[in-house]
């Protein structure tokens, strides 16, 4: 490109809209080469506006008339300028930059991301996608026709008749509004009761040629994570996530000579060095990047080379909380990486594939890289625009849950 050496960031803009449902923070960098600028996802649904707010009132305005190819030195200086450096608002603010640099750079070089990664460690990326049912009759069915349309990987859960499970859609009308209004509480004994026995039907029902995932997510305490991975020995997943909260990482070890079930974890870290025991000591089999919430592909990449060495996989983070662009950025390191295990699916709505062209969609349960420069997915303003986010608080709501005995419990 002429004068690509004297390409200079012009302006930082961001953008709120929800095709999806749930709010995006879309990042663009644009430059003063004439068509020349990269796309970022912030995915924190929760700290929307105050994500937002660090692009555009304090990292947004230290790259104006800066060299976008310093991607190493930028996100350094954004990141110390903060001094009080880290957490999901400031590092989804420093990713949805920081991937846009990277989209600049490829864009620039005209290639795909995943080439100025390294290039292709693999054809295609597995993909995992989603069943949920009220019994073992339901969710066998929807494992196996999720097996026919050609994912070999399926996360499954369970409903818990009575309480508020995770990842299961309401039956009803009352049942809908009392998740909506957080008054279904957890009940983490009847989940030990119930679905452990019910992921090691369904496994006899689907038969040994689809890999299954279920997610506890961070819900149990060490004990009860111990018990469920002794309980749930037969049902052969592919991996359990989210057993341990965060802040109970120290019992990983523990986890760990519970059983043989594979543990994967960490979509809830904000920052690498999280990880670093848990490779440390071998106690985790997958590790759950999040991309925005590490601040960028720039930390990110180099946790999936720590990963390589110490023989751990990754499942990067894609629910529909991660836009098209944050999953385009999954898809760039998992077709690079020899760490890579297998990539979580959202199924995008019409609305936000509109919104979003280009946006990566797996078939036959594959994710195959864009040829296009950069991610290769871009950003429609006028559609995102017939999508506006709803209140601030809205979306915090499925946040609010309370345990039987009305304390406030992790979500």
């Amino acid at each position: 490109m002429p004068g690509v050496d004297d390409t200079r960031v012009t302006r930082v803009r961001t953008f709120l809209c929800a095709p999806q449902g749930c709010p995006y923070v879309i990042t663009r960098v644009e430059t003063n080469q004439p068509g020349l600028y990269g796309l970022g996802c912030a995915s924190d649904p929760q700290r929307t506006l105050a994500i937002r707010s660090v692009v555009d009132d304090y990292l947004g305005p230290m790259l104006l008339g800066r060299d976008p190819a310093d991607i190493e030195d930028l996100h350094r200086l954004l990141l110390h300028s903060g001094y009080w450096r880290g957490g999901s608002i400031a590092n989804n603010a420093l990713a949805s930059i920081d991937v846009a640099l990277w989209d600049i750079k490829g864009k620039v070089a005209g290639l795909p991301l995943y080439q100025l990664l390294g290039g292709r460690a693999r054809e295609y990326a597995e993909a995992y996608t989603h069943v949920d049912g009220v019994d073992v009759d339901e969710v066998a069915d929807l494992v196996l026709a999720a097996r026919q349309r050609g994912y070999r990987h399926v996360r499954v859960q369970l409903a818990v008749p009575g309480t508020d499970t995770y990842g299961t859609a309401p039956t009803d009308e009352r049942q809908a509004e009392r998740r909506r209004t957080r008054r279904e509480s957890w009940d983490s004994l009847a989940y030990l009761r119930h679905v452990p026995r019910a992921l090691v039907e369904v496994r006899d029902r689907v038969g040994p040629d689809v890999e299954l995932l279920h997610d506890a997510h961070e819900r149990l305490t060490p004990a009860q994570a111990r018990q469920f991975v002794r309980a749930v020995e037969d049902a052969g997943l592919y991996f359990l996530e989210d057993a341990l909260a965060p802040e109970d990482a120290a019992h990983f070890p523990g986890l760990r000579t519970a059983g043989s079930t594979p543990i994967a974890v960490g979509e809830l870290y904000a920052d690498v060095a999280q990880y670093l025991p848990l490779l440390e000591q071998r106690v985790i089999d997958y590790a759950r990047i999040r991309i925005p919430t590490l601040g960028g592909l720039t930390p990110t990449r180099k946790l999936v080379a720590a990963c390589e060495l110490f023989g751990v996989r990754t499942a990067p983070h894609g629910p529909g909380d991660v836009s098209p662009v944050g999953q385009a950025a999954n898809v760039a390191l998992d077709i690079s990486s020899p760490a890579f295990g297998v990539q979580e699916a959202a199924t995008f709505r019409d609305a936000t594939l509109e919104v979003f062209p280009g946006a990566p969609v797996p078939v036959a349960g594959r994710f195959r890289p864009s040829p296009a420069p950069g991610l290769g997915v871009d950003f429609d303003e006028t559609a995102a625009r017939r999508h506006p986010v709803t209140a601030p608080l809205d979306h915090d709501r499925w946040a609010l849950l309370r345990a039987t005995d009305g304390s406030a419990h992790r979500p």
